[in-house]
């Protein structure tokens, strides 16, 4: 038995985040929204996120624009994209404080942090959560349901992206949610450790690998006696 933490990309979106949350509560299942601070700070849309966030998920900072990795932006506009969403949802109260960068993708690369934000997931306490699949279900809204289920199967604890996006691809997640139960997957809310380089502000996997190599040199490094 495997285990499977749910997450939802890219919201809130009324053409799909209620599909989502209605689907999720049938099944009994808690899960992420990781949610863009363009969006959210529309009314309708930060509804939709109080909503879910009153229904037992977890909601997490996702940058505000959506468009560039921050490792390549310059600090000004890395922490921008952070704060803006902070601000945005100013009216969260959560533990865990949480963020995840833009991947373009789901890439995991050296442009995918910015050294302006560690400093404010260190001091903020943010835990930063990455990713171990992401089936395209944006692109693909048919396939990504085979794909995921694929990586579900061959992985040990599997952190599946998706997105409460209007692309029909959420049709199928009653039908992704019943395989992975008829599989005997168990369906948790917690992030598996190799996902979260840094947890509740402390940085307890090495960051190298997501920041450029002029920007992490002795900067930022796993800190003795974490994870």
């Amino acid at each position: 038995m495997a285990k499977v933490t749910l997450t939802f990309d890219n919201g809130p979106e009324p053409a799909a985040t209620p599909e989502v949350l209605e689907c999720l509560a049938a099944h009994r299942i808690k899960a992420t929204f990781f949610v863009m601070g363009r969006k959210v700070i529309q009314p309708d849309r930060r509804a939709l996120a109080e909503l879910a966030q009153r229904q037992g998920h977890w909601i997490g900072n996702h940058t505000f624009n959506h468009r560039t990795k921050l490792g390549n932006l310059d600090a000004s506009a890395a922490a921008a994209e952070f704060d803006q969403t902070e601000a945005a949802l100013s009216w969260l109260v959560q533990e865990p404080r949480l963020f995840r960068p833009y991947g373009g993708s789901g890439e995991l690369g050296p442009d995918l942090l910015h050294p302006a934000v560690v400093e404010r997931l260190e001091t903020g306490k943010y835990t930063c959560v990455l990713w171990s699949s992401v089936p395209g279900d944006w692109e693909d809204p048919e396939g990504w349901y085979d794909r995921a289920l694929s990586d579900c199967d061959s992985g040990d604890w599997t952190l599946l992206v998706l997105h409460d996006l209007p692309s029909g691809a959420m049709r199928h997640l009653d039908r992704f949610l019943k395989a992975l139960r008829d599989r005997k997957h168990h369906i948790v809310q917690e992030f598996p450790p190799e996902c979260t380089p840094i947890v509740n502000g402390q940085i307890v996997l090495p960051l190298e690998k997501y920041l450029r190599s002029s920007r992490a040199k002795g900067s930022f490094s796993r800190r003795p006696g974490h994870g």
